[in-house]
């Protein structure tokens, strides 16, 4: 049964609004980078598997595309996904790798065009420009406020960039592949960088810092949000999948301000308020592509 273009709108923008305060939990935790791709990445895998084994009616397909180029592909797209995060946000202000992030639509258009043949509207590009700007003014600005790299944000924007090649990746393969299992081949991508953080840290080590914040982002937020807008991009182009995961640039530092006090500098709001308000005229101007591609799902 054909879906409602909004369909994989509404579910791109529940997933990203469940991930918004992702990064504040993983500051609550108290943890280095890789003890918190560990237990993220357990958790996660643990209940995607779980959940994958109990709802596929065809495990024995799903592990044969699972084994597949594209799914072998989704694997390690959430492998460095976990691994990057984890290490971005334990080097950097959260609000830094935030907006590293943001570049998910960049990557998401030049991957459209390279493996689906698909063009990017003009008005895609404009709004993509628009919020590369958004990015450079808030990392330019740093931890002290003043236009000067420091190399913690430097590390902490290189984590963002390759977190966002690795989810657009994620997004254009899925759509081109839609047997793949999302549940299977997230969760063993999850599950390898879960185990890969538990070599690193080491089992006496793990229970080190606030477990609870770490198991309610691990067990609870990433895995529905990340099936939610993985699924998302079956339904919808994943510029679009990709432009609304920008929400989490805005709200995830404002999560993390409330909750531990580390609060923005003026780049990094001015850049934020670039990001959102192109956001916004995006979705809201009626003969964007996006819009034309709901009305054309729902013809």
């Amino acid at each position: 049964m054909k879906r409602h273009g909004y369909y994989g709108i509404f579910l791109a923008l529940t997933g990203t609004l469940v991930l918004t305060p992702d990064a504040m939990f993983m500051r609550l935790s108290e943890m280095n980078g890789a003890q918190m791709f560990a237990w993220r990445g357990l958790l996660m895998g643990t209940m995607l598997v779980l959940a994958w084994g109990i709802s596929s009616r065809h495990r024995c397909r799903d592990l044969k595309a699972a084994a597949t180029g594209g799914g072998l592909t989704i694997i390690l797209c959430q492998y460095f996904n976990a691994t990057l995060f984890s290490l971005g946000i334990a080097t950097a202000p959260a609000a830094i790798v935030l907006f590293g992030l943001a570049t998910v639509p960049v990557f998401a258009a030049v991957f459209t065009w390279l493996i689906l043949g698909g063009r990017t509207g003009r008005a895609t590009w404009v709004t993509i420009v628009i919020v590369m700007a958004g990015i450079g003014i808030a990392v330019m600005s740093g931890e002290t406020g003043q236009i000067n790299l420091d190399w913690p944000s430097f590390l902490g924007a290189l984590a963002g960039l390759g977190v966002a090649s690795v989810l657009a990746m994620n997004f254009v393969v899925l759509k081109a592949r839609p047997q793949l299992p999302i549940l299977l081949v997230i969760g063993i991508g999850a599950l390898l960088a879960g185990l890969t953080g538990l070599i690193l840290t080491g089992v006496p080590d793990m229970l080190r810092g606030q477990v609870w914040a770490i198991a309610i982002t691990g067990a609870i937020i990433l895995p529905f949000s990340f099936f939610t807008m993985s699924l998302a991009a079956r339904y919808t182009h994943a510029s679009n999948v990709s432009l609304l995961m920008l929400l989490e640039t805005v709200l995830g530092p404002i999560w993390v301000w409330l909750a531990i006090g580390e609060a923005m500098t003026a780049g990094m709001i001015i850049g934020g308020t670039i990001v959102v308000v192109s956001l916004a005229i995006y979705l809201m101007i009626p003969v964007l592509p996006l819009n034309r591609e709901m009305r054309h799902d729902a013809s």
